[in-house]
């Protein structure tokens, strides 16, 4: 279990403290949602979070398997509701693998991204693909 404890500051503005590390982040609501913008919104750390935890997964296995990952990049496009309840649509991300597209883990390594906690976690209802770019 992990705890955060989060506090509202005003103007929209919000801190949050993980427990474990002390760590800070601040959170802004977007300009388009009466926010300042300054800092990552909350749905902006949904995005963050899904490419860095199937990173992070990757990794695992990368290391488990003697793997060099160092260098991968990855971008998700994150994509809020225009009518109706404001939510995320989609969040499309795409994932460049420094490897060559005949590596032997390949198959592997997309498995282990598509297995992350994050991206099991998103509501069915949110367009979440990812793309691989075998880049080496």
């Amino acid at each position: 279990m992990v705890e955060i404890t989060a506090r509202y500051e005003g103007d929209l503005r919000c801190s949050a403290v993980h427990g474990p590390s002390k760590s800070t982040i601040l959170t802004d609501a977007p300009v388009d949602n009466h926010g300042r913008g300054e800092a990552f919104s909350p749905t902006d750390l949904v995005a963050a979070a899904l490419p860095a935890c199937m990173m992070t997964i990757m990794g695992i296995y990368a290391g488990r398997h003697g793997v060099d990952l160092k260098g991968m990049t990855a971008r998700t496009e994150k994509v809020m509701t225009s009518e109706g309840p404001r939510r995320i649509k989609s969040l499309r991300t795409t994932i460049m693998v420094p490897l060559g597209p005949d590596s032997a883990h390949r198959t592997a390594l997309e498995n282990a991204a598509h297995t992350c906690p994050v991206h099991k976690s998103l509501h069915p209802d949110i367009d979440a693909p990812i793309e691989f770019v075998w880049a080496g």
